[in-house]
Formats: C-alpha cells, sequence, structure tokens
C-alpha cells in the first residue's frame, strides 16, 4: 500500500493562492496516477485533478485555468497549485494514488478555507 501525507492547506482570503503537496511513500514508478479530491462540508467528494504517470492531466471544470496539477518524481511528491481561489474552493482536500499493481490509496486530507 501506498502511504500518503498531504500538506500545505490553510486560510486564504478570495483571489489568492496556495500549494498543496502530497508526498507518498513509495516511488514514481510505483504508481500509475495520482489524483486531487475535495470536499465540502454536506457535499460528495469531487475529483479534482489527475496526473498520469506520464505527465498527462485532467481538471474539473470549476477550476480549469486556476489550479495546476504536477508530480516530482525524484521527491515522490504531487501537487495542486490553487489560484484565483473563491469561497466555493473551501473543502478538505485529499490526495489518492492508484499503483501499478491496482490498489489505490487515500490520505488523510488537508483544509482549505477561502474567506470572501
Amino acid at each position: 500500500q501506498v502511504q500518503l501525507v498531504e500538506s500545505g492547506g490553510g486560510l486564504v482570503q478570495a483571489g489568492g493562492s496556495l500549494r498543496l503537496s502530497c508526498a507518498a511513500s513509495r516511488s514514481a514508478d510505483s504508481i500509475k496516477i495520482m489524483r486531487w479530491y475535495r470536499q465540502a462540508p454536506g457535499k460528495q467528494r469531487e475529483l479534482v485533478a489527475t496526473i498520469t504517470s506520464s505527465g498527462v492531466t485532467d481538471y474539473v471544470d470549476s477550476v480549469k485555468g486556476r489550479f495546476t496539477i504536477s508530480r516530482d518524481n525524484a521527491k515522490n511528491t504531487v501537487y495542486l497549485q490553487m489560484n484565483s481561489l473563491k469561497p466555493e474552493d473551501t473543502a478538505v482536500y485529499y490526495c489518492n494514488a492508484l499503483a501499478s499493481w491496482g490498489v489505490a490509496s487515500w490520505g488523510l486530507g488537508t483544509q482549505v478555507t477561502v474567506s470572501s
């Protein structure tokens, strides 16, 4: 199983930026896909951004042009750069990794709060 630890959440004003990090316990060649999800109070968990082992990325429409997912294979870390934050981005953000052997792992999450 892959252990994941998120960091970088916090409180920011609308229009501000945050960068989330997700450190994995295994090397990049063990992980096929890494994703960021978020869950706001009273809402279902939502897929925000995806990056494959080859660097292909995808985003939910609501964050396109504002969020950027990237990965540093040397550090076994994936990032989510979040710019132009809006109050509706407030949520707990979770990192998810799909290992090459087909098992998915989750981190414990990091809180992002955007004030208006």
